[in-house]
Parts: C-alpha cells; structure tokens; sequence
C-alpha cells in the first residue's frame, strides 16, 4: 500500500503527505506538503453529547494508474488529458478526503480510517469475478446482482474486461471489497458506518497542489448521510454532492421498491427505519442486513472544476447535517482566516444547536478560498436559531 499507516492523528484521524509540484521547486522536481497542516485542510470534530467517539476521517496521497485516471477524465468530462507530459509520480497523484460515521459501534468506521484508502489503490479488475461470487453467497438483495458500473469485468475472458478501471469503478471495487473484508468480523454483522469519499486531481501541467489548481477532477463516492457541499466564489451558493440514502428518499425508494417490496417501519419518533432498524439503506458494514437491500455499492458523482471558481469543499457527518443545513455550513465557513478555523465554527455552531450525536467536519479550500462575494444569507436566519435555542434552555431549567 502506497500511503502506508502514516502518522496516525489524534484518536480518530489518519493523515499521509501530498507531495506536488511548486514553482519554487521546479528545478528539484517535488516538494513536500503536509495535510495535516491546519492551512491546509481543516478538521474539527466533537463527540457532543455522546459518550463515545463513532466518527472518523482520513486523508492521504493516493498514487493511481494515470491512464485509468485519463480514461475517468475523457469518460466523466469529455476531456483529453495527457497524463505522458507530466513526471510519473505527479500525474499518479490524487488527494483522498473520507468522512466515516459509525452506528451501532466504531468496528467498522475505525476499520474505514486505517483501510479505505489502501483498498482504493489496491482495487484491481482481477479481483471482480470473486468479489461478485461473494456477493451473490450473500442471497436476498444480492441474488440477482451482476456488479452494476463492475459488469464490463465480471467475466475476465471478455472483450471488456481488457478495459481500465475508471475512478467510479474503482470506487465500487474498493467499497465491496471492504465489505468482503469485514465479513470476517463478528461486529460487523451488528454494526456499520456511512461513508464520503473525495477525490481531487489536478489536470494542470506542471500539476498545482489542489489549493491552487486551475483545473481540478472532483469525483465523490458516497453511502449513507454523510455529506459533501462544494461551495461556490461567486455569493457561497453551494452545491451538494451527495443525497442521503433513506428508505424513503427517491433514488432509495425506487431501488428497494424494485428489488424488495416493503420494508420501510417508522419508529416511534416517526423516522424511517428500513427493517425496523437501520436510517441508511447504503452502508458499509451491516452485514446481516445485506441480503435485505443494504448495499455497499456507492453513488458516484463526477465535477470538472475550474479551481478559483470554488472556495472550498466540506465534509460533515450526521450529527452536523442534522441540525445544519447546507446553505448555513457554507456561510459559516466564510471569512475564516483558515480551514481549521472554519471547521471549528461549523462544529461549534452545530453543537450550540443541541445536536444529540458526534460532529464531524472536514475543510477542504481550492483556489478560491477567502474570496467568496455577496452577503452571508444565512446570518441573519442563524442568529434566530441561537436566540432560540437560549429560549429553550431557559425552559428547560424552568
């Protein structure tokens, strides 16, 4: 494995280096960039009220096949790039952003921390016919799986399976190889997490670190409510790369539906639980619910940035998205002097909210950092909710 372990952060972090190409440094070829340095990506997270930590995140410097990632560009964004210009080991690079939210125990979203980035570059199209045989020995759901975007390789003899893998793919591969892992893991039976990936790669020549790239490759793989929100320069308009994967949301609903019938029970707060049990109908982990739907398999988006048009990227995990939206998320970040710093006001914000769960959020700045324009919209409305909540504090006491 490229990245290795790595110098683990605090409890719950794990962190590589990103080396890349800088114009001080162009005679000498790299230099080196540290991620886990607070100017250049933001972590903060809490445990709130709970008393156990289940969120976990990890970030490192993934080194990938350039002619896979070639084909991921042309395929997704209709773009010929040419990977043979560059120094092998910069047009390789690709930074890796994940966000783990663990239910029912931290196994699995720990499992993630240390693993996740290793199986994404350790995915090979070898590994598909025997992955898809596993899944089928699972039974229910999966009975009639044919490997979805894995098809084109589920028979290594043919015409298709000569092809490269392409980043939705190897997402794929990677996500329900984990889950094949985890199998052997009592624990995994009863427990499980969500996940968000970000993957960034610089399509400039000579390649700029993702902080100041021109033109980036974004491509997010994602199961469960976990959430990533890319937001915009231009006003902080934001947009979301990521849906929550609820049994009553559509994409979930028309899967379920078309493959299990009913199973969807509300509890007795009113909230759906598929099976009775669990809020995300995409995870990783659960394993005893696989056979009833709960797939490992990722919805993949793709975006092709122009990098001072987009400030930054964020992370949360539930326990933030459930008391902030989007829109406030991005309007909380804006005017922080740094990632870390705008991490830490979405954390703090989300727990003066009372949010009931860990908190979670991940600072990613591109080109465009510190030059959002227009108003903070949300300020006024945030506000509001903190007067509110003193109120009801207040009451409580009462």
């Amino acid at each position: 494995m490229h990245c290795g372990m790595g110098n683990p952060a605090p409890s719950h972090g794990l962190t590589t280096s990103l080396y890349s190409r800088q114009p001080s440094f162009v005679q000498r070829g790299t230099a080196r960039i540290p991620l886990n340095n607070p100017k250049v990506i933001g972590v903060a997270n809490s445990r709130g009220n709970r008393g156990y930590q289940e969120d976990f995140y990890a970030f490192s410097a993934l080194s990938l096949d350039p002619e896979e990632l070639r084909v991921t560009v042309k395929k997704h964004h209709g773009t010929d790039w040419d990977p043979s210009a560059l120094p092998e080991a910069l047009a390789r690079q690709v930074l890796f952003v994940g966000i783990y939210d663990g239910h029912g125990g931290s196994t699995v979203s720990q499992y993630l921390r240390q693993e996740l980035h290793g199986f994404f570059e350790s995915a090979d199209k070898s590994h598909v016919p025997e992955m898809l045989e596993w899944a089928k020995e699972l039974g229910g759901y999966f009975r009639r799986f044919r490997g979805g975007v894995l098809a084109p390789w589920a028979n290594p003899d043919s015409p298709d399976a000569q092809h490269k893998l392409d980043l939705e793919a190897r997402a794929t591969l990677a996500f329900f190889e984990i889950d094949r892992m985890l199998a052997i893991e009592r624990a995994a039976k009863e427990c499980g997490a969500t996940a968000s990936v970000v993957l960034l790669h610089s399509l400039d020549n000579p390649p700029l670190p993702f902080f100041t790239a021109e033109k980036l490759a974004l491509t997010v793989a994602h199961v469960g409510d976990t959430r990533v929100i890319l937001t915009h320069v231009n006003h902080g308009t934001i947009t979301p790369m990521t849906e929550n994967h609820h049994a009553d949301t559509r994409i979930e609903a028309h899967r379920l539906r078309k493959t299990m019938g009913s199973g969807l029970i509300l509890d007795s707060f009113g909230e759906a639980r598929w099976m009775g049990a669990l809020a995300n109908t995409r995870a990783l982990g659960d394993l005893k619910f696989k056979p009833f739907g709960v797939t490992p398999e990722p919805e993949v988006r793709s975006k092709l940035l122009h990098g001072p048009d987009y400030s930054h990227i964020t992370l949360v995990s539930d326990g933030v998205s459930s008391v902030v939206s989007d829109d406030e998320i991005s309007d909380i970040a804006r005017g922080a002097s740094t990632p870390k710093q705008a991490a830490d006001r979405i954390i703090s914000f989300a727990s003066d909210m009372a949010s009931q769960d860990n908190l979670t959020a991940i600072v990613v700045p591109l080109a465009g950092w510190g030059r959002i324009t227009g108003p903070d919209r949300t300020k006024a409305y945030r506000e509001r909710k903190l007067t509110d909540m003193i109120g009801a504090e207040r009451l409580q006491r009462m």
